[in-house]
């Protein structure tokens, strides 16, 4: 299944990056780089996911995409030269 949800990257004045979502205040990660972080959500998410449904709860409304063939529209981070 796929979902969308917002996600806010931050980076540490340590190094490395915390991924948060406003939408599940459980969704936090981190990685040492930003590809890393983001890419470490999937794993977090996951875990949230199977938190909730220990807890009978669902997700908020919107998250789950109905339509994985159709668009979806997303932001995302982009480096170019």
């Amino acid at each position: 299944m796929q979902y969308k949800i917002p996600l806010v990257l931050t980076p540490q004045p340590e190094g490395g990056y915390v991924v948060a979502s406003p939408l599940l205040p459980e969704l936090v990660t981190e990685g040492d780089t930003a590809e890393e972080a983001l890419a470490n959500v999937k794993d977090a998410l996951a875990a949230v996911i199977e938190g909730y449904e220990e807890l009978g709860r669902r997700l908020p409304p919107n998250t789950v995409v109905p339509d994985a063939a159709g668009p979806v529209w997303f932001e995302t981070m982009v480096t170019a030269p």
